[in-house]
């Protein structure tokens, strides 16, 4: 049996790209695609995983019922691109140690079978192919 926490719960993952820069560095980056995060909706609602300087950040966002995260992120210049379906199930490739950054933290909530990418621009071409 399953421990409570792993039990197949229905959930599909949205990965948001942004283009403001909050560092120095990030000014090499793709204007409009310099972070990324991820908005998960499940039946209890939406929550946001996101990697920022010196931590993660996990927030069960305080929305009504239907809300439409995606469109809010859009409204705000956002480019949000999804549904990416959360399969538990699925079992593919381990990957070497990446380090954790907003690509990485975005990789991991799609599952092994997520593309390989090094900037959030990479990421986005990468997923967008895909649809």
């Amino acid at each position: 049996m399953k421990p409570a926490h792993r039990r197949h719960v229905q959930q599909r993952a949205w990965i948001i790209f942004a283009g403001r820069a909050d560092h120095g560095w990030q000014r090499w980056l793709r204007p409009g695609f310099r972070h990324c995060f991820a908005a998960i909706e499940d039946a209890q609602g939406w929550m946001v995983l996101e990697a920022l300087t010196g931590r993660l950040l996990l927030a069960r966002l305080d929305v009504p019922s239907g809300f439409d995260a995606p469109a809010f992120y859009r409204r705000a210049g956002m480019v949000p691109v999804g549904p990416f379906p959360l399969d538990e199930t699925t079992l593919g490739p381990t990957r070497g140690p990446l380090p954790l950054n907003c690509v990485s933290v975005c990789r991991a909530v799609l599952g092994p079978h997520a593309p390989f990418a090094w900037t959030p621009y990479g990421l986005y071409r990468a997923l967008s192919s895909r649809d």
